[in-house]
């Protein structure tokens, strides 16, 4: 066997390699890391290089059709957010008619006396002291409330007035749609309380008719009104089927 070289040039060469200094560490740490951060350059440029071999005609092309792509997306966005807003403008316009047409149904349910209402009013109060009150006189007085906007009236609580409400005098009062009444008679109207009674009191108007025939009437107002009475729904008659004769 060989025997080792001690001479004290390579023996400072193997201490050196052996017994590196912190700083020469720390040089080789940094060296090794710039070299790793070559090579990772290098491989990415590779990568990047990808289009490199196309032709401009071809990076041209392909550059237009990304293009396209683009366009039709917004062009199938808008389209959908126009559809959006057609339907959002729909469903408004359909629920503001059925809005208008449930509010159209309650007047009219109101106008044909067919539901109770409830809201601010006067109370008129006829009686008869030295007279008796014409049918005409209260005629009068109920399209005159009618003019300035009642949305509702009863007589007596127990009789609904509608615009095809007939009168008749009779014995010992006033039949209205067959129901008889008598003195006092108690007209409950639904509508602006400060307007219905000036439509009461204004000078010759029924307030003074209604003297005229020996009644005195008194007007009250009130914030809040119930009107319960209504008018019963006539049922259609049917004839009897013939015997085909």
């Amino acid at each position: 066997m060989p025997e080792p070289d001690t001479s004290p040039g390579r023996q400072r060469l193997w201490q050196a390699l052996t017994t590196a200094s912190r700083r020469q560490v720390v040089v080789a740490v940094l060296l090794g890391l710039v070299g790793f951060g070559a090579v990772t350059q290098v491989q990415s440029r590779g990568v990047d290089d990808s289009y490199s071999a196309l032709r401009q005609q071809e990076l041209i092309d392909l550059l237009n059709s990304l293009a396209g792509t683009t366009q039709r997306g917004e062009a199938q966005i808008a389209r959908l957010e126009a559809t959006r807003e057609d339907l959002q403008s729909a469903t408004s316009r359909r629920q503001a008619a059925l809005e208008q047409a449930e509010s159209e149904v309650d007047t009219l349910s109101i106008l044909a006396g067919r539901v109770p209402v409830t809201g601010p009013g006067i109370r008129i109060t006829i009686t008869e002291v030295d007279g008796q009150v014409q049918v005409a006189s209260l005629i009068d007085t109920i399209q005159e409330l009618r003019t300035v906007g009642a949305e509702a009236m009863q007589v007596n609580g127990e009789v609904r007035l509608i615009a095809q409400s007939s009168f008749t005098d009779v014995s010992g009062g006033i039949a209205i749609d067959g129901v008889t009444v008598e003195s006092p008679y108690v007209v409950d109207v639904i509508g602006d309380p400060d307007v219905l009674a000036g439509a009461i009191t204004f000078p010759l108007g029924p307030r003074a008719k209604l003297k005229a025939d020996g009644a005195e009437p008194e007007v009250e107002k009130l914030t809040s009104l119930d009107i319960e009475s209504v008018v019963e729904p006539v049922q259609p008659e049917y004839a009897e089927p013939g015997n085909g004769q």
